[in-house]
């Protein structure tokens, strides 16, 4: 939705050729009525046939494509310039790699397509001659904070470190003993910003910005030990970037997708985004904190799949969307998320894999395994 609020501000400069959902047909059906696209993708079969027949009902020529395949198609159509890569998941993957080997403009929003594949994945901006702006707000951030036409060396652009910001989520400060006892919908409120459910939970764990760490890893060529994360409960500033003489550059602004997503859109311009400037005469006070790795046993996972490379990141996201989903379904507890993962990472093979099928099928294999230890 933020990402077609842009586009509607700036109707003389963008269109829409493509939207895609999984199933929910009356949403799609509202943007398709807004927005005009050639194309919808709708991943659920059954959903497609009912978009398929609303959009004659109402004598709107939009082509419904269906299945995962579709999105691939739609990522790919010539005259496609950009294609916005949020689909949640390792399921977002396949597409956006057929968008880098096509050297589209890639606004990355799915981690997964950096943790799972991430060598597999920049290899393919390479090839495709593909241009890759994350719309993450942290990796936005650092993206704005860095010198214009970075190339991919910390070193030779005078960085000692990328500081990655995190809100703490809804159980920063609650007692680590109670944190057993949290339930979905408290996981799900985040202090701060207005996300998925699944999302919501790996923020609260601060898997989230485990992730996030191994993305920036990607991004900007950093190895670990020249990533740092800082809670910082306010969301205003960004992300920061430390250089060697002293300074610090850090992105600020209010907790709004829509500002890295025009900025991404956009880039190199700047462009009205909707958002409202920071108000720095009634901006509460600036804190942060070190975070608590024992609270936060996912973020230091993360960290340790990082430095230990090959399939470990993908083991991990795996692992992970496995718990998250039996959390919310009310089979794990929420410390169950973190003891699950690190199981996973003790049974599997994390040797790389040499391809995306190989790839996809350790995903798979880790996915069912998990699935068999869990109670229905």
């Amino acid at each position: 939705m933020s990402t077609l609020d842009v586009v509607a501000r700036h109707p003389e400069r963008y269109h829409v050729v493509a939207l895609a959902a999984h199933r929910q047909v009356e949403r799609l059906f509202e943007q398709c009525r807004q927005f005009r696209p050639a194309f919808a993708v709708m991943v659920d079969e059954a959903a497609a046939s009912s978009l398929r027949q609303r959009l004659n009902e109402a004598g709107l020529p939009v082509e419904v494509l269906a299945g995962a395949g579709a999105l691939d198609v739609i990522a790919t159509l010539p005259e496609t310039d950009m294609v916005m890569a949020a689909i949640v998941g390792a399921a977002g993957l396949p597409s956006a790699l057929a968008a880098a080997r096509a050297g589209k403009r890639i606004l990355l929003a799915n981690k997964e397509s950096l943790v799972v594949a991430g060598q597999l994945f920049m290899s393919a901006v390479r090839e495709g001659g593909a241009s890759l702006l994350p719309v993450d707000s942290e990796h936005n951030a650092i993206f704005q904070s860095l010198p214009d036409g970075y190339h991919g060396s910390l070193d030779r652009a005078g960085v000692r470190k990328i500081i990655l910001t995190a809100s703490g989520g809804p159980f920063r400060q609650l007692p680590v003993a109670d944190l057993h006892a949290v339930t979905p919908a408290q996981a799900c409120k985040h202090p701060n910003w207005d996300m998925g459910r699944k999302i919501s939970v790996d923020s609260a764990s601060l898997m989230n910005k485990g992730l996030e760490v191994i993305e920036a890893h990607w991004l900007f060529n950093a190895p670990a030990d020249s990533i740092e994360v800082v809670v910082h409960p306010q969301s205003v500033i960004h992300s920061m970037v430390q250089y060697r003489d002293g300074s610090v550059m850090a992105q600020l602004g209010s907790p709004d997708m829509r500002t890295p997503i025009a900025y991404a859109m956009a880039w190199p311009e700047r462009i009205e985004a909707g958002v409202s400037s920071l108000d720095f005469f009634t901006l509460s006070q600036l804190t942060f904190e070190q975070p608590d790795l024992v609270r936060f046993p996912c973020l230091k996972l993360a960290f340790e799949v990082l430095r230990r490379g090959g399939d470990a990141p993908a083991v991990l996201n795996a692992a992970n969307e496995v718990a998250v989903a039996a959390f919310l379904d009310g089979r794990l507890g929420f410390m169950g998320i973190p003891e699950l993962v690190e199981q996973a990472l003790g049974r599997f093979d994390l040797s790389a894999s040499p391809s995306l099928e190989a790839l996809l099928a350790k995903d798979r294999e880790v996915r069912s395994s998990l699935k068999a230890l869990l109670p229905l």
